[in-house]
Parts: structure tokens; sequence; C-alpha cells
């Protein structure tokens, strides 16, 4: 189980970017597959999260409104839309499977918000 993200980088504030993240080694399209960022602080944030099919998403409250979850089950590939972006969304963004009860986490990627 492998997960890659990608898109990441430095924004001004009410800019957009997209971020991707693309999996391998299960069988994509049943599994949930949720994003994830840890800013400054100890506590890594749960920010969105898309079911097997994309028909059920939830997301943070701090986001909705202006981040978007989709995902595309022939390119094995969930995306993460960030519009308005603000100073406080600056963090190292991840996301998640669990396949058989194990957790596997991406390495990553930088967002920063800055002017």
């Amino acid at each position: 189980v492998q997960l890659v993200e990608s898109g990441g980088g430095l924004v001004q504030p009410g800019g957009s970017l997209r971020l991707s993240c693309a999996a391998s080694g299960f069988t994509f399209s049943t599994y949930a597959i949720s994003w994830h960022r840890q800013g400054p602080g100890p506590e890594r944030e749960s920010v969105a999260m898309i079911s097997n099919t994309g028909a059920l998403k939830n997301y943070a409250d701090s986001v909705k409104g202006r981040f978007t979850i989709s995902r595309d089950n022939a390119k094995n590939t969930v995306y993460l839309q960030m519009n308005n972006l603000k100073p406080e969304d600056t963090a190292v963004y991840y996301c998640r499977v669990i396949v058989g009860g194990r957790s596997t986490w991406g390495q990553g990627t930088q967002v920063t918000v800055s002017s």
C-alpha cells in the first residue's frame, strides 16, 4: 500500500492549489480516502474524507465551502481542491487510507500560504 501526495507549494492568501494523492498496492475503488494536515501544533487535523464511490464527502468546519475533495477511480487518485486559502491553512498535507485495519499515510506535501 502506497500513497504519494503532490501539488503543494507557496501561495498568496486568497489563492488556490490542487493537491493530488496517487495510490497503489490496493484496490483503490473499494476504500475511503482522507486528507489530513499538520501545522505548527502537535496534532494532525482531519481535513476531508471521501467514500470509495465518491458519493459521501465530509469536511472539517474550518475548510467547508473552500475545499473540495474528489476522486478518479480510473486513475487511482484523490484530489483536494483548495480555494480562498488563508495563512492558517499552512501545513503539511497528508492523505491516508486504512486497509485491513492498518493505516497508511503518504509522505506529505507542504502548503504555505503567505504574502
